[in-house]
């Protein structure tokens, strides 16, 4: 399954790295992308794994918020 995340403030390569480390921190997530000119993290997990497990992990990880996460 993968999902595709609207955020707010992730500004920079450094926000790119914290984001992505928080989400593959998840269990269930095998890979996921951050792209700070675009505000949007792609993300690849197995079945089971919640949007509000992914909103949590990078809400969580510092002053990001989500604003949209969607289903692929």
């Amino acid at each position: 399954m993968n999902y595709t995340i609207k955020t707010q403030g992730i500004m920079c390569g450094h926000c790119e790295a914290t984001v992505e480390s928080a989400l593959l921190k998840v269990a269930g997530v095998t890979d996921a992308e951050a792209d700070h000119d675009a505000n949007v993290v792609t993300v690849e997990c197995g079945e089971g794994v919640s949007a509000d497990a992914l909103r949590e992990a990078i809400e969580g990880a510092g002053s990001y918020k989500v604003l949209e996460l969607a289903a692929n």
